[in-house]
């Protein structure tokens, strides 16, 4: 009987800790900084989320989710602040919370990044590309190894 379910036999582990899978180049903007400068970054290094930042700390979360849902759909100018638009509430997890655990609070919020903290500092960020590239690796890794 064969199962659609997530497999983890292609070499990921389910019980590896965060940190094996998140990156660490966090890329961010200032809570003054525009829309439209924003989504210019995400553009500029082909990513989905950023990190708001003020006085060296994280303060904020941007998605392209939050610019179609606070910025497009109630018509917005691209000149709103990113203050006004980001997320203040961060969902974190620590660096050490196995891969699994990760997961499914991500399916349970409904989120599709997480960002990961190591004593109480914003360290990394996980997305669900980053597991896919992860398995891309490995799945490249066997096929030249054929």
């Amino acid at each position: 009987m064969e199962s659609n379910a997530f497999s983890w036999g292609d070499g990921m582990d389910e019980n590896a800790p965060i940190r094996v899978y998140m990156t660490r180049k966090l890329i961010g903007v200032s809570p003054e900084d525009t829309v439209k400068r924003a989504c210019e970054v995400m553009m500029e290094f082909d990513i989905g989320s950023l990190v708001v930042v003020e006085n060296n700390e994280v303060v904020g979360f941007f998605t392209k989710t939050d610019v179609i849902r606070r910025v497009v759909i109630p018509g917005k100018p691209n000149t709103t602040p990113v203050r006004e638009i980001m997320t203040r509430e961060l969902v974190t997890v620590d660096v050490n919370t196995p891969l699994r655990e990760v997961l499914d609070i991500m399916a349970k919020k409904g989120i599709k990044h997480m960002l990961v903290r190591e004593n109480r500092k914003i360290v990394g960020i996980f997305s669900l590309s980053d597991l896919l590239s992860a398995s891309r690796r490995k799945l490249e890794t066997a096929i030249a190894a054929e």
